[in-house]
């Protein structure tokens, strides 16, 4: 029986065997940013760093990944946070910007003495990041039995957080509406969970409506379509209401991740939520939407069977104004070559020199140059783009602009 997309994305990722919920988890089928290279997850600590001195270097630093898989970039983060010093110290251009004082490769110590901005001037010990930071995933899979014990194990995202939220490719995965242009308006697509096959259902709500026409506009000329055979949506002759007669035959309907990302900023004290995906702007939008699966490392039809991935493009503006509603703060949106960057990953080659002096290490450092490549590819993972949404302090260093 065909189903509104979101119900049937809803069921296929999220319900008792889904895609996400049952099995090895996400990296089994494809390729994510933590899986790509360590350099993500250093990046990201020195992201945290940068929140941790935005908040005053608190007693409890929170760090909350959504959409956590089965804990890989927290475990990633968790073993570069010990001890503080989080990664050995690089030696010329091997893809990662030199450490800098204050950086996680520069070590400090848990004796370190600091004047409090609150206590008094004698000062007071600072501990260490690894002392103070609490780790969170949020995942509706069961928590898996080799996960480091200090790291929390949650289906809801906490509140009160307070340091920084990371939701890396997770908005492509809320479930949302998909919607056809006719001759009558916007109408919902519905699909059959088994089959994957398409139809025409009702008139947009109003709701809706005001987010397609605030956010996916129609063209101003129209055109006539046919409908997409590889998915079954077939419309019966150029007269019908189910004939699509704009440029835009097919919009993903965005609301649903607005409301999502809006509670998670919702859920923030202070810090910064940070969102990572694939995405496009108004001015932009694909004309045939961007939804399709993923199952064992290749690109399939979606069909919201369970099987596989079910995903679709963000609308990134869209879910940035919906979060600065609740922050009432300023945010940042670039790409992920650009925001990697700016935390030290810039994939930049090492010197020739290092060859004679080092040859090891200059096969290490040429290595790891090249999967930072990969992530600042903007082909590949590099067409990420960086949501960096600040809630009661300034955006951070590395993304301010």
């Amino acid at each position: 029986m065909p189903i509104p997309w979101r119900d049937a994305m809803s069921h296929a990722l999220y319900g008792p065997d889904g895609f996400f919920v049952a099995g090895g988890g996400p990296a089994d089928h494809f390729r994510t940013s933590v899986h790509a290279s360590p350099a993500f997850a250093t990046a990201l600590l020195r992201l945290v760093k940068q929140v941790d001195a935005a908040l005053g270097h608190p007693p409890r630093l929170d760090v909350v990944d959504v959409g956590a898989g089965r804990g890989e970039l927290l475990r990633a983060l968790a073993g570069l946070a010990v001890g503080v010093s989080g990664e050995p110290t690089h030696s010329g251009r091997s893809g990662l910007i030199p450490a800098w004082a204050g950086s996680p490769e520069t070590p400090t110590s848990t004796a370190s003495v600091r004047r409090s901005p609150d206590g008094p001037s004698s000062g007071t010990v600072r501990r260490s990041l690894a002392e103070r930071v609490r780790f969170t995933a949020v995942e509706y899979a069961h928590r898996p039995e080799n996960l480091p014990e200090e790291i929390n194990w949650t289906a809801e995202i906490p509140d009160e957080i307070n340091g920084l939220l990371i939701a890396t490719e997770w908005l492509d995965n809320v479930p949302l509406d998909v919607a056809v242009h006719t001759t009558e308006g916007w109408r919902y697509v519905l699909v059959d969970p088994d089959s994957g096959v398409e139809t025409v259902g009702e008139l947009v709500n109003a709701a809706d409506v005001d987010w397609l026409n605030t956010w996916w506009p129609s063209p101003a000329s129209p055109s006539s379509a046919s409908g997409d055979p590889d998915l079954g949506l077939t419309w019966s002759d150029a007269t019908s209401p189910e004939t699509p007669h704009s440029d835009y035959q097919r919009a993903e309907i965005g609301r649903s991740r607005d409301e999502a990302w809006a509670n998670a900023v919702r859920q923030i004290s202070r810090g910064l939520a940070v969102a990572v995906d694939y995405g496009h702007l108004r001015e932009g939008r694909p004309v045939d939407g961007t939804l399709t699966g993923y199952r064992g490392g290749r690109q399939v039809p979606p069909v919201p069977d369970g099987s596989s991935d079910v995903t679709a493009h963000v609308a990134m503006d869209s879910v940035a104004s919906a979060g600065a509603a609740v922050a009432r703060c300023a945010y940042s949106l670039i790409s992920q070559a650009e925001a990697l960057r700016a935390l030290g990953a810039d994939g930049g080659r090492p010197p020739l020199s290092l060859a004679g002096t080092d040859p090891a290490g200059y096969v290490r450092a040429l290595a790891a140059a090249s999967a930072v490549a990969e992530l600042t590819d903007p082909a590949g993972l590099g067409g990420h783009l960086w949501l960096h949404q600040p809630v009661g302090i300034g955006l951070p260093p590395a993304v301010a602009r």
